[in-house]
């Protein structure tokens, strides 16, 4: 960020006509406006790809493969996922993917939640133990 300063861009925010909202982009357009995510797919991310060896390389019209889990969108589908496998909660990661309702986050990503069961076994399991030894002390296995 001390090389390429975050530029202030002031759009409409949520709907084209909407108000307008400022903020500071850290990635810019050449033009140093923001960021379209049409141009950046096909000139930036899915070359990218194809570099890597993920998707085919370009038609010969310069074309990529048009698949949704290919486009820079997936980068929000993992950053979802992410924190969710950490066991940030459904709100915080609502608010983070900017969500207006934590029930769009949870039709979106349940299916990325990691499983709980053994996660809340290990809860009610330290709750008994705490109370156990607050009862009894610590326990020390017997010979």
């Amino acid at each position: 960020m001390d090389a390429f300063k975050p530029v202030e861009i002031t759009l409409p925010w949520d709907v084209p006509e909407g108000p307008k909202v400022s903020a500071r982009l850290i990635f810019t357009a050449e033009q140093g406006g923001m960021v379209w995510r049409s141009n950046f797919n096909g000139k930036e991310w899915k070359p990218a790809l194809a570099v890597a060896g993920l998707i085919p390389e370009a038609d010969d019209d310069g074309k990529y493969e048009s698949a949704r889990e290919h486009g820079m969108h997936a980068l929000r589908h993992f950053y979802a996922s992410a924190l969710l496998d950490a066991g940030e909660n459904i709100k915080a990661v609502s608010e983070s993917m900017g969500h207006a309702d934590p029930a769009l986050t949870l039709r979106v990503y349940a299916h990325l939640m990691p499983d709980s069961r053994e996660r809340a076994r290990r809860a009610i399991d330290t709750v008994f133990q705490r109370l156990s030894q607050e009862d009894h002390g610590p326990q020390t296995a017997q010979c």
